[in-house]
């Protein structure tokens, strides 16, 4: 069709909107071969594909100004295209593809016309196919031109790969990660790029940070109390619960990039920032307990084993000497923690330059417990315990395990010793001695307390030996007298009451530390292979560790030195300690600084992590914490760690910090499993991951053993720290934290609600489900503001925030061009109903005419059984004034609309004299007046209304006309029980409406209205005589159609009978306007508009609307809002105008008015 190319050319000036060609293009006018893809021919050389090309058309375009005043059949006359035979510029000298002098030199004119001048090299070319680019880039690749428009918004694939390639070298740090893509390329800093291997990232991180204070503190006193078999099982349960989370944590490790925030930055994306946050915190304050509990720990080590004269505070009574103890952790726990923070406050390189002192330290003192235990077998090391009967005595007050010295002469009387002493009080009046009674019946045996590994003590430590606080270390296998005897306090007591739930709560913090390898992903060469690997060996190597020296120090240690906690039977040595070899202080020594260099470690991760929370900006007050030192140092977030890890330093006791760590990391592992499971089920696309020996089953099972362990170890605890994290989580959720991170949450709300919609379909709600879920149509003034905002303030009041809620506005254009300002429509709309507190969905429609867009948006609004039943709008206001009927016709438009789809309909009328939802009534009344029956939404929207805080202290006020034949007492009582039974309270009131002979008044008003109705028809006639004349001449040169002259609603206008579909001329017009001049000259000669006739059936409609507003304007005059029935649009649409009339003198005189037109189904029941 040549005239359409005509008209593109002419409308663009371009050639590239004339021709598409898959050929290479320059700034310049283009020789464009059209059939293929092909290289340039060299000149004075012919190749084979430029003998293929001989015969092939070649089209050379010239450049077309872009002038309106030249449109038309002179524009052809400007467009050249002549073929040549191709050797004609193969002989010239020029490649085929090459472009002219000429045409460049007009292209280039051209170029700089539209840029405005001043050529360069830089010029840009803006042609209908083309990118702004600059000369140099390879953007016109010659096998991509189809897609060249495109490369801003679609990158090609090179430069999406080249643009990823620095993906895992990014900075650490959540937001970094998110933000890397934004960031100039002038402004990124280099990164080294990653080294680490899965060795050195994964696994010895992995080991220094799950091998712990417990294991060298507390384990023999795990496996002495609960036996070698409940110890076994204990240990394993813990293995299985991290090695499961392990499985998990690599599946979603493996999922993609995962920056510094570790489980944080997983798990916030796999559940969403709600759980993410409250997660997060968890973890965050499992670490900074962490580091309590390792401070303690080395405190511990420090006063008991190593410089036990060091203590501060003293007490010679044992009783009261665990106090001064506690006294004593205190204060050099607190000192402790003050250089430990100012040390990752100066710099982390140092604490990073001492993690492999720290880390060989770990492994010393582990591998000198295995020495031990081989060297146990064959020469066990001396450690002997002392047993009063078979009571453990205590050696640091003892000299000889006996009661008395041997004797060198036997002349010599006996010689007391120290124990005899402790148990034997000599009285110098009295010439008496009094002892213990125990201490006298029972002897006094000294045992190996390392019996070594071929004794067969492991028989006797296999069962469990729990203890209540207080009660004597005993060793059951040695006689003792049947007498109590006095709790003397050089016995060995249990300093706590013990039970395997507890035990569990101790233990489970020396398994945690599974994370670290999937926090240095960044340094990492290959952290999707590393990750899963370097964990799951690190576990089974600790696991197995564990295990065995459950088994070891069962079969190699006497079990009343298992149970003593601090070595006193072996005289203060640490008991791990006395089995090592070649000395008790190589664990000592080892033990000490990696507990120093743990605490340090969770000292330095722990701030990271708030700085990781606070950057994410879901949580408002840490937003302080987000910030740091100039480096990115979290200075704020080191002070707060510091602060809290205070406070379990204050709690003192190693034994009552672990439980609480315990409970934060087994919620964080517990998320994690959640997180692979969910994401597995839903089988959400972008779950991928490179990891696939996972499962959901695995993930569950997880999961249920993370449960499982926080009730078994600490119920208290279990229900404090669930109730701390659904706190943050209400608290992110109310925050409302805007964040979008695909997660599985999101997911599983898609799969539950695609679920609950499939459901609904099954039928139609019954009436007791019924609720008006409202399609709320607003207006859009030019700037895109909506001029009736008090609509949704009203719509929010009658929804309390429930039910579904759409509010729909529609925009006059085209969608191709206006999908920008339909975006920013639906912003404004969305910022307004966020404003006014109110949830729900919004539609933009753009559409040609404003009636055809609320159809639509009526039609289609909604999914499934999540659909609309109600129309709410406003009434049009000022329709009489206005020339254009376009209003008032689109309203009645919309009312037909929604009564073929048989919804309710609410119309406001003076919507802006709604009250807002800070003034709210504290009196008045709603009233009601039912004057049909059309489903009882009049019954049920004052209900509604009064839920909300502006109407409820409001009284309902139902009124309903009587006619003559009505008995209305009757009525009154009917419509009092039937409120009863739908548990309403109203009053009730019946209005008797006496027929009475239709007044003057009403029949001039009718005579009125029809007068000014024909005068308005007659001038909008007159009107579009003008506007088609003006159309017309301008444009004399172009071939349009009918339909298309005219105003957007000329189709419904009563001067197209009929719809002409023919090609216009002028002849065809000009006879046309005579025909249509001769007919409204005639209307004007036959129809007087002085001579009138008011109709008889509009006459008895007015006198309807009359006589129902004085009754109304007398009762509801002080209503603060008025119900009434809606009537009917006429069936007719020529009495539309008197329609709107009717309406008008019916709500005349009332302050706010809510028409009310059913849907035509019952809504409301009496009915249980």
């Amino acid at each position: 069709k040549s005239h359409s190319v005509t008209d593109n050319l002419n409308k663009k000036g371009r050639l590239g909107w004339a021709l598409p060609v898959a050929g290479h293009m320059s700034s310049g006018s283009r020789s464009l071969p059209l059939p293929g893809n092909t290289k340039a021919s060299k000149v004075g050389g012919e190749t084979k594909k430029s003998k293929e090309r001989r015969n092939m058309p070649h089209f050379t375009v010239t450049k077309v100004p872009d002038s309106e005043e030249e449109a038309g059949e002179e524009s052809l006359a400007r467009l050249t295209a002549r073929i040549r035979e191709p050797s004609e510029t193969v002989a010239s000298g020029r490649s085929q593809i090459s472009v002219t002098e000429e045409n460049s030199r007009l292209l280039d004119d051209d170029d700089d016309d539209d840029g405005g001048g001043g050529g360069g090299s830089s010029r840009k070319h803006s042609g209908a196919f083309s990118n702004n680019f600059e000369d140099g880039d390879d953007y016109y690749d010659r096998n991509l031109a189809l897609f060249e428009e495109e490369m801003d918004i679609r990158p090609k694939v090179s430069s999406l790969l080249n643009h990823l390639a620095n993906y895992t070298n990014l900075p650490q740090g959540a937001r970094e990660h998110e933000e890397a893509e934004s960031i100039g390329e002038g402004k990124k800093k280099l990164t080294k790029s990653p080294e680490m291997g899965t060795f050195m990232g994964v696994y010895l991180p992995c080991l220094q940070n799950i091998f712990g204070v417990i294991l060298f503190l507390r384990l023999t006193w795990v496996v002495g109390t609960a036996g070698v078999l409940q110890a076994f099982c204990i240990v394993f349960l813990c293995c299985c619960c991290t090695m499961l989370t392990a499985i998990s944590m690599s599946a979603i490790a493996t999922n993609g990039v995962v920056p510094a925030g570790g489980s944080y930055f997983m798990i916030s994306r796999a559940l969403g920032p709600e759980f993410g946050g409250a997660v997060g915190l968890c973890f965050y304050l499992g670490t900074t307990f962490a580091a309590s509990m390792y401070i303690l720990g080395a405190i511990e080590i420090f006063l008991k084993y190593i410089t036990p004269s060091a203590a501060i505070f003293m007490n010679t009574d044992e009783a009261e000497n665990s106090g001064a103890m506690l006294n004593n952790m205190r204060v050099y726990g607190s000192a402790f923690l003050v250089i430990m923070a100012l040390v990752v406050f100066i710099g982390v390189k140092y604490v990073n330059k001492f993690a492999s002192v720290f880390l060989a330290c770990v492994t010393v003192s582990i591998l000198a417990i295995y020495a031990g235990v081989i060297k146990s077998a064959f020469a066990p090391p001396n450690f002997p315990v002392c047993l009063l009967g078979n009571r453990t005595l205590s050696r640091h007050q003892i000299d000889i395990c006996a009661k008395f010295k041997e004797r060198i002469n036997l002349s010599e009387p006996l010689e007391p010793t120290k124990l005899w002493g402790l148990f034997c009080h000599a009285s110098e009046l009295l010439n008496t001695t009094s002892c213990d009674e125990y201490f006298i019946h029972n002897n006094v045996t000294e045992i190996e307390g390392i019996p070594g590994m071929s004794s067969g003590i492991i028989a006797e430590n296999l069962w469990s030996n729990y203890l209540q606080k207080g009660d004597i270390i005993e060793k059951a296998s040695l006689p003792s007298a049947e007498v109590v005897g006095s709790a003397n306090h050089e016995y060995i007591l249990a300093d706590i009451t013990t039970s395997f739930t507890l035990l569990v709560g101790i233990f489970f913090p020396s398994v945690t530390g599974i994370m670290a390898g999937s926090n240095r992903s960044g340094d990492l060469k290959d952290a999707q292979k590393s990750i899963p690997i370097g964990t799951i060996l690190a576990i089974l190597t600790t696991s197995l560790v564990y295990l065995s020296n459950v088994v070891f120090f069962g079969a190699c240690v006497e079990g009343v030195v298992l149970r003593d906690k601090f070595g006193d039977a072996v005289d203060r040595n640490l008991v791990v300690g006395t089995l090592s070899w070649p000395s008790p202080w190589v664990i000592v020594i080892g033990s000490f600084f990696s507990t120093c260099g743990a605490g340090l470690q969770s000292l330095t991760g722990a701030p990271r992590l708030l700085q990781a929370i606070a950057k994410d900006n879901i949580i408002p007050f840490l937003r302080v914490f987000g910030h740091g030192k100039a480096n990115g140092e979290p200075t704020w977030a080191l002070l707060l760690t510091a602060v809290i890890a205070e406070l379990g330093i204050l709690i003192a006791s190693l034994d009552l910090v672990a439980p609480i760590l315990s409970m934060f990391f087994l919620m964080c592992y517990l998320f994690v499993n959640l997180a692979c499971a969910l994401q597995t089920l839903l089988h959400s696309p972008n779950w991928r991951p490179r990891f696939h020996y996972y499962h959901w089953v695995l993930s569950f099972m997880g999961m249920s053993i993370c449960l499982a362990l926080m009730f078994i170890s600490s119920w208290y605890y279990a229900m404090a720290a669930m109730l701390i994290a659904g706190m943050i989580y209400k608290y992110i959720e109310y925050q409302g934290a805007e964040k979008e991170w695909g997660d599985g949450i999101r997911g599983l709300s898609l799969s539950a609600a695609r679920f609950a919609l499939l459901r609904l379909e099954e039928g139609p709600p019954h009436t007791k489900n019924w609720r008006p879920q409202l399609l709320v149509l607003l207006k859009l003034d030019e700037d895109l503001h909506v001029k009736h905002p008090c609509l949704l303030t009203f719509t929010s009041q009658l929804k309390a925030g429930k039910g579904l809620t759409i509010v729909g506005a529609v925009l006059v254009g085209n969608f191709l061009e206006s999908y920008g300002e339909s975006l920013a429509a639906e912003q404004t709309i969305k910022h307004l109903m966020e404003k006014e507190k109110l949830k729900g969905f919004c539609q933009i429609v753009v559409a040609q005419k404003l009636r055809e867009g609320l159809s639509h948006l009526i039609q289609s609004c909604g999914l499934g059984g999540m659909k609309h039943n109600t129309v709410l709008m406003g009434w049009p206001s000022g329709w009489r004034q206005s020339e254009d009927s376009r209003a008032w016709k689109t309203f009645i438009g919309t009312v037909r609309v929604t009564t073929a789809a048989h919804l309710a309909l609410l119309v406001a009328k003076n919507i802006d004299l709604f009250p807002r939802n800070s003034e709210p009534f504290t009196e008045g009344s709603i009233d009601v007046w039912w004057i049909v029956h059309d489903g009882g939404m009049l019954m049920l929207l004052p209900f509604l209304l009064k839920q909300h805080k502006v109407w409820r202290k409001c009284n309902i006020r139902i009124f309903t006309v009587a006619q003559m034949e009505d008995n209305s007492i009757q009525m009154k009582k009917d419509l009092a029980m039937f409120l009863y039974h739908l548990r309403i309270e109203a009053e009730v009131e019946v209005v008797e409406m006496h027929d009475s002979d239709i007044s003057a008044y009403t029949y001039e008003r009718t005579l009125m209205m029809e007068q000014r109705s024909q005068m308005l028809r007659q001038m909008r006639l007159s009107k579009t005589d003008r506007d088609r004349e003006a159309q017309l001449v301008k444009d004399r040169n172009s071939m349009l159609r009918l339909t298309s002259i005219g105003s957007d609603e000329d189709d419904d206008t009563d001067t197209y009978a009929e719809k002409v579909h023919m090609t216009w001329t002028k002849d065809k017009y000009l006879a046309s306007r005579a025909q249509s001049r001769g007919k409204s000259l005639g209307m004007g000669e036959h129809q007087d508009l002085l001579n009138m006739r008011p109709d008889h059936s509009n006459v008895r409609r007015m006198h309807t609307a009359v006589k129902l507003n004085e009754v109304i304007v007398n009762k509801s005059h002080e209503a603060r809002l008025v119900l009434l029935n809606m009537p009917g649009p006429p069936k007719n649409p020529e009495g539309d105008e008197n329609y709107m009339e009717f309406l008008e003198v019916l709500t005349e005189g009332l302050e706010r008015v809510l028409l009310v037109r059913g849907g035509g189904t019952e809504v409301i029941t009496i009915y249980s």
